[in-house]
Parts: structure tokens; sequence; C-alpha cells
């Protein structure tokens, strides 16, 4: 367990955050569960049951579009940039969802209305393009998609992506697609011969290749036919947490061998074994494995948690949607939080635990963004 840290470390901690580049490669905020004003839980769940009586799901949804829209241009949008301010992160992921053709082209909206409504947030393509978001005091969103279902076999849709600004594209999300085999698939099939030229397209266009929910051996054939850095922006080391979710160590290896980033969650299911006391440690402890095993050069951090609903929102979606989408009993979105990261604006305890176990400045600033730059900046200019 890390010692606690003494005043100075933290005065140390709280300068090496404010001044570096601190990329969230899997960000589902600023605004987490708890940071919503509570009265929004009855309001919310009142609306959404007036307007789908019968249908949880629907309710689900209904809720989550509203909150969208709050914190787009609503009465939520203060709190949005507090939250993201006060974390300190400079960079970090705007999600495009490509479950569907449909899907894509209305997540393409949505995500150019946050940056439309958002002077203070920048759309990043480049390294130098975040660079110069931090030295303004602006932030800067990185283009990215877990899902590629919604691209059938059309190239021209990742064509249309990547100009619009998508930066980092996962293969699959936990089960099958064109492309490969997810995580939780028994059958660990690896790419298919159209994800063999997906991958090939995301070389040429410039797009990270993102392999968190891919299978073992789809992962493993990522990395061997792309020529550019692959990556998991959000993932686990298997060794210290045994879950389908997090990477094998020749996994690691394979990531790390192409000059990627293994970035590590803060998702209480995923990252020890009892997600209602999972803590800031649990974390670092996966940091830990990771740059031992590769290097620190080559860890960073995707948080994927808190994600930006109520509690009543988290308890329904883990019953009814997350068992849709590949995720085992048990796993999946709900209350449990990782203590020590409860809210994003408590971000900065990530950097101050590396410190307080013993990793230099250098590292540091690497782990909680840097070595994300790199990659950018390798693949994307």
């Amino acid at each position: 367990m890390t010692q606690a840290p003494t005043e100075d470390q933290l005065r140390h901690a709280r300068a090496l955050h404010e001044e570096s580049i601190v990329i969230d490669m899997l960000f589902q905020g600023p605004i987490g569960t708890y940071s919503l004003p509570e009265e929004l839980e009855e309001e919310l769940l009142g609306s959404a049951r007036e307007t789908h009586p019968h249908d949880e799901v629907a309710q689900i949804r209904f809720a989550a579009e509203q909150l969208r829209r709050w914190y787009t241009h609503g009465k939520l949008a203060d709190l949005f940039r507090t939250c993201w301010e006060e974390s300190g992160i400079t960079a970090a992921s705007r999600q495009l969802s490509i479950t569907s053709e449909d899907s894509l082209m209305r997540s393409l909206v949505t995500v150019q209305e946050e940056f439309d409504h958002k002077p203070w947030l920048l759309k990043a393509r480049t390294a130098a393009e975040i660079e110069a978001a931090h030295a303004s005091g602006k932030r800067a969103g990185i283009v990215t998609s877990q899902e590629a279902t919604g691209y059938g076999k059309d190239l021209g849709l990742l064509e249309l992506a990547y100009d619009f600004g998508l930066r980092f594209q996962q293969l699959t999300y936990n089960n099958h697609n064109m492309i490969g085999a997810g995580c939780m698939e028994p059958n660990d099939a690896g790419l298919s011969r159209f994800g063999m030229q997906f991958v090939a397209k995301c070389d040429e266009l410039g797009i990270i290749i993102d392999t968190s929910h891919c299978g073992r051996q789809t992962t493993l054939d990522a990395c061997r036919y792309s020529g550019r850095p692959v990556v998991a922006t959000h993932t686990g080391a298997n060794a210290v947490n045994a879950h389908d979710r997090c990477k094998s160590d020749e996994e690691i290896r394979a990531i790390a061998d192409t000059g990627g980033v293994i970035g590590i969650f803060a998702m209480p299911w995923f990252t020890a074994q009892d997600p209602e006391n999972t803590t800031l440690d649990d974390v670092l402890d996966h940091v830990d494995y990771v740059a031992e095993l590769v290097g620190a050069d080559k860890v960073g951090i995707g948080t994927d948690w808190p994600m930006t609903q109520t509690k009543w929102m988290a308890v329904a979606f883990k019953r009814l949607v997350a068992p849709t989408i590949g995720f085992a009993p048990g796993d999946g979105p709900s209350t449990e939080f990782v203590h020590g990261m409860k809210d994003y604006r408590s971000f900065g305890n990530i950097t101050a635990g590396l410190l307080a176990r013993g990793y230099s400045d250098a590292e540091v600033k690497g782990i909680i963004g840097g070595n994300w730059l790199r990659v950018i900046g390798e693949v994307c200019g």
C-alpha cells in the first residue's frame, strides 16, 4: 500500500500535475455519477418514466440524452467545464458511437456540437494541437471510437470519420464483428481478412489502433499486421487481476514492442476482486506491473470511469444493458467507484500516488500524458 504523502510531497504533486500535459485516453467525464447534483436523480427518473412508462432501457437512453444536452449547452454546462478544469486534464477522448451507420452520423453531430458550444474545448488531431491547447490554457478533445461494427465493410466510412477528426479506433468491443474477435468471445479467433485490411487502412490514414476490448489473438494480430504503434487505451494487467478485460503479459509485450502504450483503467470490476472496496492503490498496482514488465514509458492512463449517469441509471444499465453488449454477469458500470478517484476532480491523486511509489518526475509526466502524446505524434503528426 502506498504511504500517505507528506504536505511537501502533495505540493510537489500538485505543481507537477498543473504544469504537465495530462491525457486520459478513455475519458467518460468530466462529470461523473457523484458530481451530478442530487436533485437531478428524481427529476430525470420522473421525466424518463413519464416519457417511457413501460420500457426501462428507453428510460436510460432518454436520461442519457437529456444529460448530454444539459452538459453540452444547458444547465450542466458550467459544471462540465468546472469538473474538467479542476481535474487538471489537458486532453481527453470525445467518443463517437459506431454501432451502426446511423449511430455514426448522429454521433458526428453530437460530438461536433460539444466543440461548437465550448470555445475553451478544441478538437485536437495532432500532438502539436494538444500542446497548443495546453499552452493557451484551453482543453483538447481527441475524437475516438470504441465500436467499429457500424462501418460494416465500408472503409469509406472510416475515411469519413478520419476527416471528421477520429484518431483512435478500437477494433472490437467484447464480441465478434467484421474485423475480429473481442475479449469476451470463447474462440479467440483473431483478425479476419477484412480486419487486416482495416488495420492497413488505419495505418494509411494515421488512426491509432486500440485493442482494449479485443481478444488475445486479435490484439496479437493487430500488433503483427500494423506498421504503427498499437495501444490499449483502457485495460489492466491480467497477472494483477485475472479478468477477460485485462491483458496477458504476451499482449502487453506485443503492444510495447510496437512502440505503443498500455492505458490503465479505473474500473472497479476489472481492477480488483472486490468492486465495493477497490482503491487507487489497486489501480497503481497495475501501473507498477506494466512498468516493470515493459517500462514506464509504455504506460498511460485511460480511466473509463466514472460515467455521466445518475445512480438509478447505473443500476439499471448494469442489469439490463451490460449483458447485451458482452459483459459477464456482475460486470459493467454501476454505482461502485475507485476510492481515491470517485470524481474526475480527484485525477491529481494519480500523480501524487505515482510520486509516492517512487516514480521520477519524468516517468510521472510520461504516465499521466507524455507517453500518449508521443504515440499521437508518431501516428497522427
